[in-house]
């Protein structure tokens, strides 16, 4: 998988992407990651991207002609070199939620591009023009879309095949099923006079996938009812799992 990044700071991203999990898929080829700065497409000698917006108010306004020349040179590179076109993602606040059902789907694409914004927006007209999809990481601001580039790479890339060790891993993972994920424990057996569950000890996997569940239910009953109710709504819930739930209530 390709991903190529708008950014003004390269820096930010690169190193970073090379720690842990992301950086082990890059090593084996898995995936790639190029960066493109807005500032090399612009014409004056101050590199100038952004400037006041029209219609006054804080802040600056990333200008729409250095992002557009940008956006061409990147999607022309890949041309040129016969890969396929990139998805352009905009990291925004109004952007739609990113969830583990959106990760999954640009997991299984060839390239997306994720265009990072800075200051106080992008010019509507190039969001217009060029981009794709808006995805937001949550309903909070942060000074640019590094970080939440970041963080959607991340996600994305430990779904690409070969990058987990355990496939099942993933498969596990909070919000894969629509549910919260239940507790983890691990050596020593006790720890400040408390021990670990005795199901998880008596190695029987039947028993043992039932408490888990059970443990997901009741985790995601108590902090976000939101999913329960839509994983009810999708069918995801068992007879067994329905039963469970009304203990809790």
């Amino acid at each position: 998988m390709d991903i190529e990044l708008v950014t003004l700071f390269p820096e930010m991203v690169e190193p970073a992407a090379r720690f842990g999990v992301t950086g082990r898929a890059i090593e084996r080829g898995i995936w790639r990651l190029r960066c493109w700065n807005p500032r090399d497409q612009a014409t004056d000698a101050y590199r100038r991207v952004d400037d006041r917006p029209f219609g006054g108010g804080p802040g600056m306004v990333m200008m729409a002609e250095p992002l557009a020349a940008c956006l061409a040179a990147l999607h022309g590179r890949r041309a040129t070199d016969g890969l396929p076109r990139a998805r352009v993602i905009h990291l925004s606040p109004t952007g739609a939620p990113l969830t583990q059902v959106k990760v999954a789907e640009l997991s299984v694409l060839p390239a997306i591009a994720l265009l990072c914004g800075r200051y106080e927006a992008i010019d509507q007209r190039l969001l217009d023009a060029e981009v794709d999809e808006e995805i937001s990481i949550g309903d909070f601001i942060v000074s640019g879309g590094e970080l939440p580039a970041l963080t959607l790479i991340d996600a994305v890339v430990r779904l690409l095949p070969g990058v987990m060790t355990d496939s099942v891993s993933a498969q596990q993972d909070s919000f894969s099923d629509g549910l919260l994920e239940g507790p983890h424990f691990t050596r020593p057996e006790v720890f400040g006079g408390v021990p670990v569950p005795e199901v998880l000890m008596s190695g029987h996997h039947a028993r043992i996938a039932r408490w888990r569940r059970e443990a997901s239910l009741r985790v995601t009953a108590q902090r976000r009812p939101d999913l329960i109710e839509q994983a009810r709504r999708a069918g995801r819930l068992s007879d067994a799992d329905e039963a469970f739930l009304r203990q809790l209530s």
